[in-house]
């Protein structure tokens, strides 16, 4: 079978000149240390790929509504946010909710979520989640 020189044009153009369309879908995330996920949101952000949300993103995993664009964002019908204080160990190894770390995730959300969250009452120690219709009028459903 020939190949056309045409055929090959439109192949090497699909190949090199059509972008990629990155996605990373999040599934199942609980959260982690703060910096990794600063850095792994900022360089999803950076590269302008597409999230997905497609079940639980709790505690530092919610830092995505902070630095991933609102566009770039959308849901399925799984998805879920958790969000709590933040806070640290202590040398006896205990959780202790930090105000300052609190205020400040806090203030690194959209301004959406900060309202969302102080409707709940604010950060805590207690795990307050957003899913459903309230997550939806936030963020798109994909399509």
């Amino acid at each position: 079978m020939k190949l056309r020189p045409m055929f090959i044009c439109f192949l090497l153009w699909v190949a090199f000149v059509l972008p990629a369309r990155a996605v990373t879908r999040i599934a199942d995330d609980m959260g982690g240390p703060l910096g990794d996920y600063l850095l792994r949101f900022s360089a999803i952000r950076d590269s302008g790929e597409q999230i997905i949300i497609d079940g639980s993103c709790f505690s530092a995993c919610t830092l995505v509504t902070a630095l991933i664009p609102r566009d770039k964002i959308c849901i399925t019908e799984q998805a879920i946010l958790g969000f709590h204080a933040g806070w640290f160990r202590n040398n006896a190894g205990q959780r202790v909710i930090s105000p300052t770390g609190t205020r400040v995730l806090l203030q690194m959300y959209p301004p959406v979520i900060r309202n969302w969250i102080t409707h709940q009452g604010g950060l805590g120690q207690r795990t307050i989640t957003l899913k459903g219709r309230e997550l939806a009028s936030i963020y798109p459903y994909c399509n």
